[in-house]
């Protein structure tokens, strides 16, 4: 039984991250169609709230709660309660952030259901990419565990979390520049 833990933590764990990547997006072009002109602004909306309820509670929730059943008991199968590694305390610390980020998606979930724009397409952007460095943070402290340093690994992840943010401002450059054209 135990052989079969890390698969299925690892599947759900990549079926969570698809939908919160893919979450965000739809939030992003439900709150653009809000530019459009009616009945095609109606018309997308409505389909967009039908995609995000089956995205979201068909796939990205059962995933969350399923990738925490099947890795604390991976964990518990691993370390049992005496010996936790330092390593894996500083991916919960992540684990936990990213929790706070699912659930805070879970809000504009609820706004945009109801037809409550509170962040641009914009915001929301910058906020898609957080997913990202939760991402490449928590498999780094995993496949690297106690081989590195932490400060180098927090090093690389301000470096990593800059890099995205310039790469998006250099994206919304040259968005800007085409629509102008």
């Amino acid at each position: 039984m135990s052989q079969y833990l890390l698969p299925l933590h690892i599947i759900f764990v990549v079926t969570w991250f698809a939908g919160l990547f893919y979450i965000v997006r739809l939030f992003i072009y439900h709150t653009e169609a809000e530019k459009k002109p009616e009945p095609e602004k109606s018309i997308l909306q409505a389909q967009y709230k039908i995609m995000e309820r089956r995205l979201w509670y068909g796939i990205t929730w059962p995933s969350a709660i399923l990738t925490y059943v099947f890795g604390f008991s991976l964990a518990y199968h691993l370390f049992g309660f005496d010996h936790i590694p330092s390593w894996f305390l500083i991916k919960l610390c992540f684990v936990f952030g990213l929790t706070l980020y699912h659930l805070k998606n879970q809000a504009f979930y609820s706004n945009l259901q109801k037809n409550k724009i509170t962040w641009s397409s914009g915001q929301l952007r910058m906020w898609n990419e957080l997913a990202t460095i939760f991402l490449v943070a928590i498999v780094f402290i995993v496949t690297l565990q106690d081989t590195v340093s932490y400060l180098w690994g927090i090093i690389g992840i301000l470096l990593f979390g800059f890099m995205l943010w310039g790469a998006i401002a250099i994206y919304k450059k040259a968005r800007s520049k085409n629509e102008k054209e």
